[in-house]
């Protein structure tokens, strides 16, 4: 096994890994960030990365090998920089790969790209998908052949700007008392490539029932959406970005509501924190980042992993990184 909670892809800066299995193998899609020096900010300007790798792992015992680049914003009509946090499903012999990224008015919007194979090459549709916005796209493929699509992150990503469904240059985030922002998440077309329906909120609640208020901010969404289902419970995962934890609520079906049960993660080196979880080869594993490579810049991230342990209840045993 290689070693665990250590840098797993070291000959570039990678981050927001999505792991997934296709044809008995583990595909890590990253963002791919670039080796610049550049000041912070809460817009997230630093992270100025251009396009996308591919990973490939037989097993986990091989380091993964750089199947190279599968797309570039100059690839992509609509784009025109900050190619963040990707995800990639298959279907019928096809793969689509799933990205978030600026169009020409500086909005964040989502795309999709189409390949023949986990590595491509991938070809970018002309436009993004109608209704889409914000980042962090996550594509979930339920038992049923349905898939879905959860996506959105605040601050930087803009989601808090959408509140009222229209963009809003001066949105913010809600009053601490008010209801937190929520991530989006919509059915797919049959085709992939369009949404089948308005996007709809991920409400989750608390222990006691009642909806996360913006004052919870080490239990609401920030960015970082994932899905996945252990023993029929679908787990809806993410970042809680300024208290820098993964945490995870559970629901009877895709949509929740979802009630939150705990943290995955707890803080890491680095301001920010995205994941994938997965099953490989009969073990579950937790994919994230931080900076050790580059000794805490927040814009020159690693890939690492971490196997991820499930109670008999089916809550998930908190790992400190």
């Amino acid at each position: 096994m290689l070693q665990e909670k250590k840098p797993l892809i070291t000959e570039q800066y990678s981050a927001d890994p999505s792991a997934n299995v296709f044809n008995g193998k583990l595909y890590i899609y990253p963002s791919h960030d670039r080796d610049i020096e550049m000041e912070s900010n809460d817009n997230g300007d630093q992270y100025a990365m251009e396009d996308y790798h591919v990973y490939e792992m037989a097993d986990m015992n091989t380091p993964p090998k750089d199947l190279g680049v599968i797309l570039h914003v100059d690839d992509v009509p609509w784009a025109t920089s900050q190619m963040w946090a990707p995800d990639c499903a298959e279907k019928n012999g096809k793969f689509y790969f799933y990205f978030p990224a600026r169009d020409k008015d500086n909005m964040f919007r989502i795309g999709v790209a189409v390949g023949d194979t986990p590595a491509g090459p991938f070809k970018a549709q002309p436009d993004y998908i109608k209704g889409s916005f914000s980042i962090d796209p996550c594509i979930f493929p339920d038992d049923d052949g349905e898939y879905y699509l959860a996506f959105g992150g605040i601050w930087g990503g803009q989601l808090d700007k959408w509140k009222t469904g229209t963009f809003d240059p001066n949105g913010g985030e809600p009053a601490d008392e008010e209801n937190a922002v929520c991530c989006k998440i919509a059915r797919m077309n049959g085709d992939m490539l369009e949404f089948a329906e308005k996007p709809r909120d991920i409400v989750v609640l608390d222990e006691n029932g009642n909806q996360l208020k913006a004052k919870h901010r080490d239990q609401r969404f920030f960015e970082g959406p994932w899905m996945h289902k252990y023993n029929g419970t679908y787990y809806f995962s993410y970042s809680t970005g300024d208290t820098h934890q993964l945490v995870y609520a559970t629901a009877d079906n895709p949509y929740g509501p979802y009630t939150w049960r705990g943290v995955i993660l707890t803080p890491v080196l680095g301001w920010t924190t995205h994941h994938s979880i997965v099953e490989f080869q009969g073990e579950w594993f937790l994919f994230y980042h931080d900076c050790e490579l580059s000794g805490g810049i927040n814009h020159k991230r690693n890939v690492k992993f971490a196997r991820l342990q499930y109670r008999d209840d089916g809550s998930i045993v908190t790992i400190n990184p």
